[in-house]
C-alpha cells in the first residue's frame, strides 16, 4: 500500500489524513481488493474531520468521521450498482457525484479539483470494465496504452518498465545523499541542522520515509519552514518511496 500512497500524495494530499484513512481500511478490504485512489475534502475553513472518498477495484467507499473523530461511518456501493458519475468544478473546489441504479445520488463537495478528476477517471474506467466485460486486469488511475495485439502490448509494457527502472537508477546516482541547502531565514536554522544530522534518505525504509514526510508537514504547519522548502523536501522523499 506504500507504493500506492506515493501516487496519492503527489496530488497535494495531507500525509496524516491519508495515513488515518488507510489504517482504518486495512481490516475492511476484501480479498483481492486494492485501493485505486483516495480523495479528501478541503473546505475553505479549517476542517478537523473531513469526509473522504475511497475508490477500489470493487466499490466506492464513503468515509464520514463521527463523534469528534472517535468513530468512522463507512458507506459503500459496488461498481455493478453504480449507474453513472460526473464532476462539477467551481471556484473553491469540485464536486464528485455518483448515482446508483436504485436512483440514489451522492455528492461529495469541496474536493480539490485534481482529486475530483482522478475519482471521475477511475469511476469511468470501472464502469467501462463492467460494460465491456474486461475483468482480467485492474485499471490504474494513470493513462494506459491498450492495443488489440496482446503480444505487442506485452512488449510495450516491458519496454516501459525497463525505461522507468533506468530513470530511477540514474536519478539516484545524480541526486546527492545529503539534503539540499537553502538560504533559510534564522527561524529555520533548527530544522536545517536537524536534517543534516539524520540518516540519508537512501538508507531509510518506506515507513521511515513516510514518517519523515509527516514531520516536515508539522514543521510547515508550525511555521518553522517555508512552503517552498516543504515542497522540495516532499518531492525528494517521494522519489525514494
Amino acid at each position: 500500500m506504500i507504493d500506492n500512497l506515493k501516487k496519492i500524495l503527489n496530488e497535494d494530499q495531507d500525509p496524516k489524513a491519508i495515513e488515518k484513512i488507510t489504517a482504518k481500511l486495512n481490516n475492511l478490504l476484501m480479498s483481492n481488493e486494492e485501493i485505486g485512489y483516495i480523495a479528501v475534502q478541503k473546505k475553505p475553513a479549517v476542517t478537523i474531520f473531513p469526509d473522504s472518498v475511497v475508490v477500489t477495484n470493487k466499490r466506492i467507499i464513503l468515509c464520514k468521521p463521527k463523534n469528534l473523530g472517535l468513530s468512522m461511518e463507512f458507506i459503500d456501493y459496488d461498481w455493478d450498482d453504480i449507474a453513472g458519475s460526473f464532476v462539477k468544478e467551481g471556484i473553491l473546489g469540485a464536486e464528485f457525484t455518483f448515482s446508483t441504479k436504485s436512483d440514489l445520488t451522492h455528492t461529495i463537495d469541496y474536493l480539490p479539483k485534481n482529486q475530483a478528476r482522478k475519482l471521475y477517471t477511475y469511476a469511468k474506467e470501472q464502469l467501462d470494465i463492467l460494460k465491456n466485460g474486461v475483468v482480467n486486469s485492474i485499471p490504474n488511475v494513470q493513462d494506459e496504452v491498450v492495443t488489440e495485439d496482446e503480444n505487442l502490448n506485452q512488449v510495450q509494457i516491458e519496454e516501459i518498465e525497463e525505461m522507468e527502472t533506468e530513470e530511477v537508477t540514474n536519478f539516484a546516482e545524480i541526486v546527492p545523499v545529503s539534503q539540499p541547502v537553502f538560504n533559510a531565514e534564522p527561524q529555520n536554522q533548527f530544522s536545517q541542522t536537524e536534517i543534516k544530522n539524520e540518516k540519508s534518505l537512501a538508507d531509510l525504509s518506506q515507513d521511515e520515509l513516510f514518517e519523515k514526510l509527516q514531520n516536515y508537514k508539522k514543521l510547515l504547519d508550525n511555521g518553522l519552514i517555508m512552503q517552498g522548502e516543504y515542497d522540495t523536501y516532499k518531492k525528494e522523499i517521494l522519489s525514494f518511496m
